[in-house]
């Protein structure tokens, strides 16, 4: 695996913390056309990109959006907390993993793609806006955003703004650039889009070791305020999160979406954020 350089960073990644390319058995996710192509401003997408290829998934936006669950009051500065963060969803593992994390009281944030989620449908996006998780932008198909032209960052990173406000109401306001690559211009897209790049302290690597065991025993190598790397699309991480949380929460640790660990302040636009020290 070749690790990516996040070429312009005002803060660059710690090459132990970036995250890699995805197994070769991860889903693939092509890239936009050369040119790519124009996003509404507003209003519904075509039908192609609101369901899969043979429309049964396609879905009427604003169509039973839910609703999420009051704020919870959590002092991060006098509790501990970690937010896990989960990669690359939603697909066929998710929603077993909300049913572990509903069982453990247990919130999340899951930086979707805005191709997996069209995939999927609506209904696993929706339940985790319903069960109080957050939602943050992963792009649409996945590439290496600081590769692309400023006309392509913001074509991946709108589409699936739109998507996922359409699908759930929500307008997402963290993203997370795919394998931690970013630079000038997708900081400035970023900010443009109201978007604060989060991106993490704890890398489980278990894209490359799916071991449940190794999984947990890196997740667990936490501290207060920590932000974890998890992804969502290997079955060996859905396996491994209860153990992970019995195990923090022996420990004392309060899981949190991002929102909940800054306080529930707004994270500025643009800005990187790798932890809550």
């Amino acid at each position: 695996m070749v690790l990516l350089a996040a070429a312009g960073c005002a803060s660059p990644i710690a090459p132990a913390d970036r995250e890699r390319r995805p197994a070769a058995s991860a889903p693939a996710a092509s890239a936009p056309a050369a040119s790519a192509p124009a996003v509404p401003a507003t209003g519904r997408l075509p039908a192609t990109e609101r369901g899969g290829a043979d429309g049964e998934r396609a879905y009427r936006p604003g169509e039973g959006l839910p609703a999420a669950p009051a704020a919870r009051r959590v002092n991060c500065r006098r509790i501990k907390c970690v937010a896990l963060t989960f990669d690359d969803g939603p697909g066929p593992y998710t929603r077993p993993l909300l049913d572990v994390l509903a069982r453990h009281r247990a919130r999340a944030t899951f930086f979707v793609l805005g191709r997996m989620v069209v995939d999927d449908g609506p209904g696993t996006v929706r339940r985790m806006v319903a069960e109080g998780h957050e939602l943050g932008n992963h792009s649409w198909s996945h590439p290496v955003l600081s590769e692309l032209s400023r006309a392509r960052i913001r074509w991946q990173l709108l589409r699936t703004q739109l998507v996922v406000e359409q699908a759930t109401g929500v307008r997402m306001t963290v993203m997370r650039p795919p394998y931690g690559a970013t630079d000038l211009r997708v900081t400035a897209e970023s900010r443009r889009q109201g978007l604060a790049q989060v991106l993490w302290n704890v890398d489980t690597l278990d894209w490359r070791d799916r071991k449940v065991s190794v999984v947990v025993r890196r997740a667990a190598r936490i501290r207060p305020g920590s932000i974890v790397l998890l992804h969502d699309i290997h079955p060996s991480t859905v396996t491994a999160v209860p153990r992970l949380l019995r195990r923090l929460a022996a420990r004392g640790y309060t899981f949190v979406t991002l929102s909940e660990l800054y306080g529930g302040r707004p994270l500025k636009p643009g800005r990187k954020y790798y932890n809550r020290g």
